[in-house]
């Protein structure tokens, strides 16, 4: 139900036990003090009505199968209201006879306690809902500091990766480094390699040649 429909409702019914008080205490009095009595009770019922016009709105607002639940109350609160005025109406004609206002007096005061019944009734109802609406604020608060810790780890968890990642990027920055220099101690080394071959393959050659010249010097003899 509609949190906002609650405090009008809680506004309405407090305002209009609080009517049927004084109905009941204005049917007793007289001249002056009546009439200030019966301005009291009008400026009640304006605001009132005004309570039920803004439960009327709200209630139109909310899903159909909220609205409808609510609407009935609304028409249950206006024919109160409308009780209410036909009760003022009563009293300020001024033409009750002393049986008609022991009358209006017995009904104010049974209205007055039916109406205080039901306004505890809907308070408490009222007051129950809003010890469940604030467990589940309760529940839902705690769920989300919980997801603010699980959130606080990962981003930990995360950050000690994020450590590792670049730890192992400068390792594999200096492996690589380490390989570059390798590769260039091996080409160094091919190349010396390659012109030792030459080197050698000379001195043979040299070494080939003159052994030719010496048997042909010995055998031209």
């Amino acid at each position: 139900m509609s949190e906002v429909f609650e405090g009008y409702e809680r506004q309405y019914c407090e305002l209009s036990a609080n009517l049927s008080r004084k109905c009941t205490a204005a049917g007793a009095l007289d001249g002056e003090q009546k009439r200030q009595k019966l301005s009291e009770i009008k400026a009640g019922l304006d605001d009132a009505e005004s309570l039920i016009r803004k439960m009327d709105l709200e209630a139109r607002s909310l899903q159909p199968n909220a609205k409808a639940v609510l609407l009935a109350k609304v028409r249950e609160y206006k024919s109160d209201l409308n009780n209410l005025k036909s009760d003022v109406k009563r009293i300020a004609s001024g033409n009750l006879n002393p049986s008609a206002r022991d009358q209006l007096l017995e009904s104010g005061m049974a209205d007055t306690l039916t109406a205080s019944a039901d306004q505890r009734s809907r308070l408490m109802m009222s007051t129950e809902r809003l010890n469940q609406s604030s467990d589940r604020i309760k529940d839902g608060r705690r769920t989300m500091l919980e997801t603010e810790e699980l959130g606080v780890s990962i981003l930990q968890d995360l950050h000690s990766q994020r450590q590792s990642l670049l730890h192992a990027h400068g390792t594999l920055h200096g492996v690589d480094d380490n390989v570059g220099k390798s590769k260039k101690v091996l080409t160094a080394m091919s190349r010396r390699m390659n012109r030792n071959k030459w080197i050698i393959g000379i001195v043979v050659a040299v070494l080939v040649l003159a052994i030719i010249l010496v048997l042909y010097f010995k055998l031209s003899k």
